[in-house]
């Protein structure tokens, strides 16, 4: 008997099903040293290690019933009799130069493309031929895959804590970082990450449940006037967007932004949040966009899991909405505004509203589910979608080859043009700026002004 898909799970093939332009799939770039003996690995080597230890990840081995939601029905998850693992692993070469914008263009081009509903919902790519003898492995999983109550991630499986590991420990599966990402192994790395699409919905979603998601009734009415009576800005990032997408990066110390929010005040979330308003600012002022708009809205990732939870089973993950202060054109009044903006929103109802709403259609049958589903990623609730995943400050191996860098990215939905995610790991910060291609040409603007937003910000740090 197959696995029955959550109704959490349903809502991101329903999101996708519903605009040709949503491509639910999350995804992680990791950019890997030579080989101890140099060079790339084969992909046939690459398909050794993951066929050695997705018996930890079984549901990589299954495909959803029907390619469709029903109108009436759930799909489940059931095994791929014919599971191929050369369909899911491949292997591409970097054009000339082989540079970062060479490595960005393909990235693009690969996120462009939406997963096949006949097989497992997840593919890598092994990336050779990058610059200085590197190499690469590209990787996306659908949202409705990624389990949030294990954090498993294909991507992750091919990684170890040690260069040289035990050969008993590939079939062990990795334990979770602790809060601050220092964790012993990299499950959180990625795993994190898919929470950040899922902010403002919950994984465990249940009829039984449904006393005491009424009792929330008061959360879902503030999400529900937050966008109908206040709802989010009009910009020129929230029209209608294509299936195209382009992609930028940004490479930060870690210790830089924790200079800022230890002499400026807040948290390294709240440094991501103004540098990337920073950006934002710049980015308008580009477009001549009328900057009176006052404060554009960000959706951003927050836990709801209370002391004792940390290892409980069950995603505890919504979201907060926070308002960016883009018009304000003092960096530093406009970093203090954005702390207390953040902070003002921790401790109220708004966090749990969006994710009552589904929780409430998780009652109900898809039909109606798929509709609450897209009034949670309504551009009426929110401008822009910015996830920030603190990741083991370790470094981690494949294959004996360390791993330097890794690039995320988060989905956009539609009517959002840009998602920024934001991944910490081994002492550096990356930012993943996702676009979509045609409506946002000037994608290197938000770049240069969300690198400019941090550099003012240390200029100050450093000046306190």
């Amino acid at each position: 008997m197959g696995e029955r898909l959550t109704p959490l799970d349903t809502a991101f093939l329903e999101l996708e099903e519903g605009d040709e332009s949503a491509h639910m799939h999350i995804g992680w770039t990791m950019v890997f040293d030579p080989l101890p003996e140099g060079g790339t690995p084969s992909v046939d080597r690459i398909r050794d290690l993951l066929g050695k230890r997705l018996q930890m990840l079984p549901r990589f081995q299954r495909r959803l019933s029907a390619p469709r939601v029903g109108k009436f029905s759930w799909p489940s998850w059931e095994p791929d009799k014919g599971f191929d693992l050369e369909n899911h692993v491949r292997r591409a070469t970097l054009p000339d130069p082989q540079g970062e914008a060479e490595l960005l263009e393909w990235l693009g081009d690969f996120y462009s493309h939406r997963l096949d509903r006949a097989h497992p919902l997840w593919q890598m790519t092994l990336l050779d031929s990058l610059e200085d003898g590197r190499w690469a492995i590209a990787a996306k999983v659908h949202h409705s895959l990624v389990d949030g109550i294990s954090g498993a991630s294909v991507a992750t499986a091919i990684l170890d804590a040690e260069r040289s590991p035990a050969p008993a420990k590939e079939d062990v599966p990795p334990e979770p970082p602790s809060e601050d990402g220092r964790g012993e192994t990299s499950r959180g790395l990625l795993s994190t990450i898919a929470g950040s699409a899922r902010a403002g919905l919950e994984v465990a979603i249940h009829p039984g449940k449904l006393g005491s998601v009424l009792s929330r009734s008061r959360s879902v009415a503030e999400v529900l006037i937050h966008d109908e009576l206040v709802p989010a800005p009009h910009t020129s990032l929230n029209v209608r967007i294509g299936g195209t997408r382009r992609l930028a990066a940004i490479g930060v110390p870690l210790e830089d932004l924790k200079l800022i929010k230890q002499r400026l005040g807040g948290t390294v979330n709240d440094v991501v949040l103004a540098a990337t308003g920073g950006g934002l600012r710049r980015l308008f002022e580009h477009r001549g966009d009328d900057l009176d708009m006052g404060q554009v809205r960000a959706m951003v990732p927050v836990s709801l899991r209370r002391a004792g939870e940390l290892m409980a089973l069950g995603n505890r993950v919504s979201s907060l909405f926070v308002e960016l202060p883009v018009s304000e054109p003092n960096p530093l009044l406009r970093y203090h505004k954005t702390v207390a903006a953040a902070e003002e929103l921790k401790d109220g109802d708004l966090a749990k509203g969006a994710e009552a709403l589904v929780q409430l259609a998780g009652a109900a049958p898809p039909l109606i589910h798929g509709v609450v589903a897209r009034l949670a990623f309504t551009p009426r609730l929110f401008n822009i979608t910015i996830t920030n995943v603190p990741g083991p400050q370790a470094t981690f191996y494949a294959l004996g080859a360390p791993l330097r860098r890794v690039v995320p990215l988060v989905p956009i939905f539609a009517g959002h043009a840009v998602g920024v995610a934001v991944v910490s790991y081994d002492g550096q910060v990356t930012f993943g700026l996702n676009a979509d291609r045609s409506c946002v040409r000037d994608l290197d603007v938000l770049r240069t002004g969300i690198e400019d937003s941090l550099g003012e910000l240390l200029q100050l740090a450093d000046a306190a």
